[in-house]
C-alpha cells in the first residue's frame, strides 16, 4: 500500500481496487456480473450491513462506467471535463487523504502560476483535488499536476504564506501566544475581530521572518497539517511507475469527481439571504447535473433570463440587426444555417426585399421552393434530399444529382438543425412546424436526448411545460445570463440611486391616504426638515390627497410628536416628527443653552414643575405679558429641542405671526396655540444604549435603503457613524443585512437589506416612458447635494443648494432643472443622451406646472434661465410650448393656464 492510504482506507474508494478485483473474478471479467460477490466481500471484510455494501458496490461500478478508471492506492485518476459555462475543471482523484492533497494543491498552484501563467482556483479534500480553469482554451499537460519530488517542498514553502491555511494557523498561534488581547476580560472576541487583528499582525510579522510566531506557523503547517515526506514518497512512486496515473476526459463529472465539485459550490446552499442577482449568478456557475443534485430538480426557470433567451434565439435565427442578410450569398448561408423559411420569415431576416435575391438563387440552383407544413418555404438546394427523406417533400426538377442522394437519419438531422438555432422549445412547437404528430416528434427528440445531443428540462422563465434545448445553445444562454447578472452585481451608478430613492420613498404611489401617511412618517421619522416644505411638498408627494389636518388628528390621538431642530429665520424652522412610542429611543435628552436668559430658565422651571401648560399659564408664571419677548423666548427653547407642543398649529401660525387666533383685547398669537411641554417629559430616564443604537440603525435603513457613512450628511445621529457601525456589523453577522459595494460613489462599508439591494439593482432598467419627478430640494428622496454631488450645470454661475422652497426636476434619474425658492431663477443641466436632449428637456419644463400644487401660488414667473434673462435663453421656445408666455419681466404662467398631468 502506498503511503498515506491508511488515512482514508475507510472512504468509499479506499478499497475500490480489491472490490473491483473480487467483482471481476466472480463475474468473469465483468463488474456487473460480480456485484453479489463484491457485496459479500465488503460485508465480511469491513463488517458492513447489506444496505451499505450494496450502495458502495454500485458507487464503484458507476464510477468505472463513467470514467473507465478507478482511483485506488495503486492508481490515481486525473479527470477533466467542461462545465456548463465551458470552463475546464480538472479533478485529481486519489485515496491518500488531505494531508497529502493540501501540499500537493499548493505545489500545483505555484507551478501553474510560475510556469504557465494560469489563474486557477483550487480546492482540496480527503477525496482529491479539484481545479477550475476560467476562460482557458486548453489545459496544461498532465505533467504540470505531478511536480518533481525534489522540488515539491520548495514549491509548497513558497506558496504556503499566501494561502488561507497559513493565515488561519497564524491567527490560532497568535491567540495562543496572547498577542490578540480581548476587548474586555471574560468576554469573547468575535471571529471577524480576531481575523482583522491577526491580519494586521501578519502584515507586520512578514517583515521579520525569524519572528517566533511565523516560525511556529510554518512548523505547524508543514509538520502537523501536511505530510510532506508522504507526498514526496508518493510522487516518487508515480515517477517510478509504481503508482499509475490514469488520464480521462468525460462529458460530465464522474460520481467520484462530483463530490469534489459539490465541495467547490456547496456554499450556495447556505446563502438564502443573498440578493437575487448573487444567488442566480452563483447557481449558474454550477453545471446542470450539480444543480439537479443541489436543488432536488433540474429546473432553471428561476435562473435563466427571458430577455437573454430571446436575444440568443434572435442571433441564432438571423433576426438581430447585425446578423441580417445583406446580399444573395448571405441569404444562401442563412438558409443553410437556419433551414426552411417562408417568404415572410425571410423578409424580417434581410435588409431590404429578398425577392430579387431569391430569384437569383433559384435560377442558379442554390435555393429551391418546397411545400412544408402546409405552406411554401424556401430551402438551400443542398438540403433537398434531407427534406425529401425526412418529410416526404418532393424536390423541384432540375436539381443536381449530388443534392438528391439519400440522407441517413434524415429526421434526426433535420431536428438537430432546428435545435441549434432555437432556444428552449416544447414538443408541440417543432411538431407544428413540420406537420408531425407530437408523439412522432417526441420519439425523435427522446432519441437525441439519449445520445447526449439534446437536453430536456424546464428552462424558460415564462414556460409551463417540459422543454428541449440543444446543449451548446443552453450553454450560450447561461453564459449571457451570467454576464448580465454579474453586471447587476456591480455597484450601481449615481443615476440609478436618483431613480431608486423616490421609488423607495413611494413618491407618487397610490394607496389609502391613511396607510401611505403611516408609511411616509416611518421613513421620515427623525430627519430634520423645514416645516413649510414638509406640509407643502414632502408629504403631499408621498400621500395621495394629503391634508395637514391628518397630522393634527395623529397628534390629538397621542400618536405623533415633533421636536424643533433649528430655526430658518423668523417664520420657519426645521422639525423632526416622531412616533410617540419611539421618541424615547431616537431623541437625546437636551440641556439648556449656556446663554439662556432668566426668562428661558423660568419657562423651563415652570414646565418642569407643572407639566404641559397653555401660553397664558406660562405668561402668568413668568409675569411676562403675552407679547413678543415671552413668545420669542418660548420659540428659542422650541428650536433648541427642549420644548414641544401637542399640536402642529403653532408651526403653521409662525408663518403668519401677525395673524391672531381671535379678535379682542385678550387675543393670542397663533404661534402660541396649544399646550406646551418639555421634550424630556416624553423620554425615559435611563434609555438602554443598545436599544437606542439599534432603533437608529433601523431608522436609517428604512429611510435610505442602502446605508453608509455618507447618509449621515442628512442626519443628526449622536456619535456619528462610529456609534452605528457595530450595530450594522452585528446585523450582518446574524444574516439580517448584506454588506458590500452597492452604490458607486459611497465611501466605506455599505449595508442594506437583501430586498433593498434587489430593488436598487432593478432600478437600472427604466421603463419605456420617462419618469418625471418634481421634488423639494431638501427632500430625503433627493440625493443631490448630500449623498452625491450636484452635476455640472450649463451655467458656471449656478449654485444649487438643498434650501427650503427650492425645487428640482428629475427625469429617469437625471437632474434637468433647479428652481430657487421663488422660482424666478431656473438652472438647467445637460442630459447624458444628447440624441434625446430636446425631448427630455421639454418634459422637464412641462413638469414645472406641478409647482402649482402649492395652493398659495397663483402665478409662476421665471425671470432668469441659466443666469441670463429668460427671454434670451435658448430654452425659451420649449417654455413657450409648455404654456409660458413672454412678459416684460420674463416668462409667466398662470394657474388657469396650467396643463394637468
Amino acid at each position: 500500500m502506498a503511503p498515506g492510504a491508511r488515512w482514508s482506507w475507510a472512504r468509499p474508494w479506499g478499497a475500490s481496487c480489491e472490490l473491483a478485483e473480487h467483482c471481476r473474478a466472480a463475474g468473469g471479467g465483468e463488474l456487473h456480473e460480480g456485484r453479489a460477490a463484491g457485496e459479500a466481500w465488503l460485508c465480511e471484510e469491513f463488517a458492513l450491513d447489506e444496505f451499505a455494501s450494496r450502495n458502495l458496490v454500485g458507487y464503484v461500478i458507476d464510477q468505472h462506467e463513467s470514467a473507465g478508471a478507478l482511483p485506488t492506492d495503486r492508481a490515481i485518476t486525473i479527470e477533466r471535463f467542461r462545465d456548463e459555462l465551458g470552463d475546464w475543471r480538472v479533478c485529481l482523484l486519489s485515496p491518500f487523504g488531505s494531508r497529502l492533497h493540501a501540499p500537493w494543491a499548493l505545489a500545483i498552484e505555484a507551478r501553474l502560476a510560475a510556469e504557465k501563467g494560469y489563474d486557477v482556483q483550487t480546492l482540496w479534500s480527503d477525496d482529491g483535488i479539484v481545479l477550475r480553469f476560467a476562460d482557458a482554451e486548453e489545459l496544461p499537460p498532465a505533467s504540470v499536476f505531478l511536480p518533481e519530488p525534489e522540488e515539491v517542498e520548495d514549491l509548497v514553502v513558497a506558496q504556503l504564506e499566501r494561502s488561507a491555511l497559513f493565515a488561519g494557523q497564524f491567527r490560532e498561534n497568535a491567540a495562543r501566544a496572547l498577542l490578540l488581547p480581548r476587548w474586555r476580560p471574560g468576554g469573547r472576541t468575535p471571529l471577524w475581530a480576531q481575523r482583522l487583528r491577526a491580519q494586521n499582525l501578519l502584515a507586520v510579522a512578514r517583515e521579520f521572518p525569524s519572528f517566533p510566531i511565523m516560525l511556529e506557523t510554518y512548523r505547524a503547517c508543514l509538520q502537523d497539517v501536511f505530510d510532506l515526506p508522504g507526498l514526496i514518497e508518493l510522487l516518487t512512486a508515480i515517477r517510478s511507475r509504481r503508482v499509475r496515473v490514469d488520464e480521462v476526459e468525460t462529458r460530465q463529472a464522474s460520481p467520484f469527481a462530483r463530490s469534489l465539485v459539490f465541495a467547490y459550490t456547496a456554499i450556495y446552499l447556505y446563502q438564502g439571504d443573498t440578493p437575487v442577482a448573487e444567488r442566480r449568478a452563483q447557481a449558474l456557475t454550477l453545471d446542470r447535473d450539480m444543480l439537479r443534485d443541489l436543488l432536488g430538480q433540474e429546473e432553471l426557470r428561476e435562473l435563466l433570463d427571458a430577455t437573454v433567451i430571446e436575444e440568443t434565439e434572435a442571433d441564432l435565427q438571423g433576426l438581430s440587426a447585425d446578423r441580417k442578410a445583406r446580399h444573395a450569398d448571405a441569404l444562401h448561408d442563412l438558409l443553410r444555417r437556419v433551414g426552411d423559411l417562408s417568404a415572410a420569415e425571410l423578409r424580417v431576416r434581410c435588409e431590404g426585399d429578398p425577392k430579387a435575391w431569391l430569384e437569383e438563387l433559384e435560377i442558379s440552383r442554390r435555393a429551391a421552393r418546397l411545400k412544408i407544413g402546409g405552406e411554401e418555404r424556401w430551402i438551400a438546394a443542398e438540403d433537398a434530399a434531407l427534406y425529401r427523406d425526412a418529410l416526404g417533400a418532393a424536390p423541384p426538377a432540375g436539381l443536381p444529382e449530388v443534392f438528391l442522394e439519400p440522407v441517413p437519419d434524415a429526421a434526426e438531422r433535420l431536428f438537430r438543425r432546428y435545435t441549434r438555432v432555437h432556444g428552449p422549445f416544447v414538443t408541440s412547437r417543432i411538431a407544428e412546424r413540420y406537420a408531425w404528430l407530437p408523439a412522432q416528434a417526441q420519439a425523435v427528440l427522446a432519441g437525441l436526448e439519449a445520445r447526449g445531443k439534446l437536453l430536456s428540462g424546464e428552462f424558460h422563465p415564462e414556460g409551463h411545460e417540459r422543454e428541449w434545448c440543444e446543449p451548446e445553445v443552453l450553454r450560450r444562454i447561461r453564459r449571457r445570463t451570467l454576464a448580465r447578472l454579474r453586471g447587476e452585481v456591480a455597484a450601481v451608478e449615481a443615476s440609478t440611486l436618483v431613480y431608486f430613492l423616490p421609488e423607495w420613498h413611494g413618491i407618487g404611489s397610490r394607496g389609502a391616504p391613511d396607510l401611505r401617511l403611516g408609511e411616509a412618517l416611518d421613513q421620515l421619522e427623525g430627519v430634520p426638515l423645514p416645516f413649510s416644505e414638509l406640509e407643502s411638498a414632502i408629504l403631499p408627494a408621498r400621500v395621495p390627497e394629503f391634508d395637514p389636518r391628518m397630522l393634527d388628528e395623529l397628534g390629538a390621538l397621542g400618536q405623533l410628536a415633533w421636536v424643533g431642530c433649528g430655526s430658518l429665520g423668523d417664520r420657519d424652522g426645521r422639525v423632526a416628527l416622531y412616533r410617540r412610542e419611539r421618541i424615547g429611543l431616537l431623541v437625546e435628552r437636551g440641556t439648556p443653552p449656556e446663554d439662556a436668559s432668566p426668562l428661558h430658565l423660568a419657562l423651563l422651571d415652570h414646565l418642569q414643575a407643572r407639566g404641559a401648560s397653555f401660553f397664558t399659564e406660562l405668561a402668568n408664571a413668568t409675569g411676562e405679558p403675552t407679547g413678543g419677548p415671552l413668545l420669542h423666548a418660548l420659540w428659542d427653547l422650541v428650536w433648541a429641542g427642549l420644548v414641544t407642543n401637542d399640536t402642529l398649529a403653532p408651526l403653521r401660525g409662525l408663518a403668519v405671526r401677525a395673524g391672531l387666533r381671535r379678535r379682542g383685547p385678550r387675543a393670542l398669537p397663533s404661534a402660541a396655540a396649544g399646550r406646551w411641554s418639555l421634550v424630556s417629559s416624553l423620554l425615559p430616564e435611563k434609555p438602554e444604549p443598545t436599544a437606542r443604537a439599534h432603533a437608529r440603525a433601523l431608522q436609517l435603513l428604512e429611510r435610505h435603503g442602502v446605508v453608509s457613512r455618507d447618509v449621515l450628511a442628512l442626519e443628526t445621529a449622536p456619535g456619528g457613524w462610529s456609534a452605528l457601525y457595530p450595530v450594522f456589523r452585528e446585523m450582518e453577522e446574524m444574516g439580517k443585512l448584506r454588506r458590500g459595494h452597492f452604490v458607486e460613489g459611497y465611501s466605506g462599508a455599505q449595508f442594506a437589506y437583501a430586498g433593498a439591494v434587489d430593488r436598487l439593482r432593478a432600478a437600472r432598467h427604466f421603463g419605456e416612458e420617462p419618469v418625471v419627478r418634481v421634488l423639494a430640494a431638501c427632500d430625503p428622496a433627493q440625493p443631490f447635494g448630500a449623498l452625491i454631488p450636484w452635476p455640472t450645470p450649463r451655467s458656471e454661475r449656478a449654485r444649487p443648494r438643498r434650501s427650503a422652497g427650492a425645487r428640482v426636476v428629475l427625469v429617469d434619474g437625471e437632474l434637468l432643472l433647479f428652481a430657487d425658492r421663488s422660482a424666478r431663477k431656473v438652472w438647467s443641466f445637460p442630459t447624458s443622451d444628447e440624441s434625446r436632449e430636446e425631448e427630455v428637456q421639454a418634459r422637464a419644463i412641462r413638469a414645472l406646472h406641478r409647482l402649482f400644487d402649492d395652493r398659495s401660488r397663483n402665478l409662476l414667473r421665471i425671470e432668469e434661465i441659466d443666469g441670463e434673462p429668460a427671454a434670451r435663453s435658448p430654452l425659451v421656445a420649449l417654455f413657450t410650448l409648455a404654456g409660458f408666455r413672454q412678459s416684460y419681466k420674463g416668462l409667466e404662467l398662470e394657474r388657469s393656464g396650467r396643463i394637468r398631468d
